[in-house]
């Protein structure tokens, strides 16, 4: 059943080689097979306890499962997935969940909780970009293998540091690096102890509604459906997502049937399909905040006023008319909305006078020289040159510096960026899955543990850090989002971060072509559900 090169391009060949322009409408993708188009440059890895980028973790979600999860119609409710249940004890540390039997991994081996104790254990001892999630519980690879074990192959009995509000850490092991792998296969895998890190980058172990069966950076990647799905074979036999930067490219491919989804058109791109009979329109507001890093290694971006002044020369209002329409909508605070503690106030507008003021307050009346990572995708290049051209009539000179997902996201990790453009999505449906990057930073050393968002600005705050730590810990839920409310507030004031928008994720389809699910979150984008009529 697998998928090859040699089939991929005589699947691309056939599509093309339809020669009649008027019979291009009539193109099809074959039928048991789904192809999508999606800008997926920022894949890093799809390796679980690695894949931390929009495109890779909704890959993973479709290949691995999870000891529970979320509902994906409802966020706010935790379902059953591996485990068939799962209780907390009176000390409120100690987590047992009941592992669900006769589930088997694609390759044929049994599941059991001693898989998943390796899975976590393995997540918290390589602990690579999302490892925090799991090691601000008080795991470490030297006590990793004490507080997570498996007494039988039916219980996994899980000891956290503090008895932390029950719901977040039930919401962190629905976060993507906590997927459960195959340990035999990973470990048959396993190269000078990199735990197998290094084969499934772009390999699978997984138990998921898919397998992976190819993957090329910047090119695409392939998966076939798992019969043996412990909830049910998926509607499809296979799914193929190809990178495809162009939004118009996008466009052209679907109204020629070429794809059945296109995940990436812009304003003007979903207006000009919404005419076409055979495609329709899907979308769903998303958790992804679009948002500008100031790094506060630079001294001219640390200083108070500079950081202020800047998020008044964004013209969010022309943004969102003229760039973003039906894709995004204004939103200036950490928490998108839809997640408990989210707040809905927008202090900043465009206002040139006000930032020359500030300007002027900080020593700065002439203005000053910037640069700016930029991925080379659209929306982000014309908000970026929207930025360049507003940012300039406060006399903020700002260099655009192109680069695809992988090349600006490595650059932003390092701390080696004046001004970054990106988007955050949640990692777990929590108000602390944002909280804990916008907001907090245990150390501010380049080696240190915990890399948030504000570690990558080198924003030194111990005093939100703290009151985000204390936020955890509170389980009465009132005053756990009056808390990150107050926090919000006082961030939009201070943080080296511009925030603008909250996306609403577009999918345009052919017509017929059904199923797919849309969430608020990457790992809520879901495939297994897709049927072609």
């Amino acid at each position: 059943m697998r998928f090859t090169t040699a089939l991929a391009a005589g699947l691309l060949a056939a599509a093309t080689a339809l020669s009649p322009v008027s019979d291009r409408a009539l193109a099809q993708t074959p039928r048991d097979t789904v192809v999508m188009a999606k800008q997926i440059d920022d894949i890093i890895s799809l390796d679980p306890a690695e894949a931390f980028e929009f495109s890779g973790v909704e890959a993973v979600a479709n290949v691995y499962d999870k000891l529970i999860n979320v509902d994906a119609n409802d966020p706010n409710k935790l379902v059953p997935e591996l485990a068939e249940s799962w209780s907390v004890a009176a000390d409120g540390k100690t987590y047992t969940f009941k592992i669900r039997s006769g589930v088997k991994f694609h390759s044929g081996n049994p599941l059991t909780a001693h898989d998943a104790a390796y899975s976590l254990q393995r997540a918290v001892t390589i602990n690579k970009s999302p490892g925090f999630i799991l090691t601000q519980f008080g795991f470490t690879k030297d006590n990793a293998a004490q507080r997570i074990k498996a007494t039988d192959d039916a219980t996994l009995v899980i000891e956290v540091e503090k008895p932390f509000a029950p719901t977040f850490f039930y919401y962190c092991l629905t976060a993507a690096v906590s997927s459960i792998v195959d340990s035999k296969v990973v470990k048959a895998n396993e190269k000078d102890g990199d735990w197998g890190n290094g084969w499934l980058k772009q390999n699978s172990a997984g138990s998921g509604a898919y397998v992976l069966r190819t993957w090329r950076a910047n090119e695409q990647y392939t998966m076939e459906a798992n019969p043996s799905w412990f909830r049910g074979a998926p509607k499809n036999r296979r799914v193929v997502v190809r990178h495809v930067p162009e939004p118009a490219s996008q466009r052209l491919q679907l109204e020629k049937g070429d794809i059945d989804f296109a995940r990436n058109l812009t304003k003007d791109q979903v207006e000009a399909v919404k005419a076409n009979a055979n495609v329709v329109v899907e979308s769903n507001r998303k958790g992804y905040i679009l948002y500008l890093g100031l790094n506060q290694k630079n001294p001219t971006l640390a200083k108070p006023e500079v950081r202020e002044a800047l998020k008044w020369l964004v013209d969010y209002e022309g943004i969102e008319k003229n760039i973003v329409a039906g894709t995004f909508v204004q939103h200036q605070s950490f928490l998108p909305q839809g997640f408990p503690g989210a707040i809905s106030d927008k202090p900043y507008k465009f206002d040139v006078a006000k930032a020359k003021e500030l300007l002027a307050k900080a020593g700065l009346p002439n203005g000053f020289s910037l640069t700016m990572d930029v991925r080379t995708t659209a929306p982000i290049q014309d908000i970026a040159q929207s930025i360049q051209s507003t940012w300039g009539q406060a006399g903020v000179k700002l260099e655009l510096l192109p680069g695809d997902g992988r090349q600006t996201l490595t650059k932003y990790r390092a701390r080696n960026h004046d001004v970054y453009i990106g988007q955050w999505g949640p990692d777990y449906f929590d108000p602390h899955t944002n909280a804990e990057t916008f907001a907090m930073n245990e150390d501010n050393g380049d080696n240190a543990r915990s890399k948030t968002l504000a570690w990558r600005n080198a924003w030194d705050i111990p005093a939100m850090t703290k009151q985000m730590q204390e936020a955890v810990l509170e389980r009465d839920g009132a005053k756990r989002s009056a808390t990150y409310e107050a926090a919000q507030r006082e961030h939009q004031k201070t943080s080296p971060f511009v925030i603008m928008f909250q996306q609403i994720e577009v999918a345009a389809r052919r017509k017929g072509v059904e199923g797919f699910h849309i969430g608020i979150m990457s790992d809520m984008n879901l495939y297994s559900g897709i049927v072609k009529n």
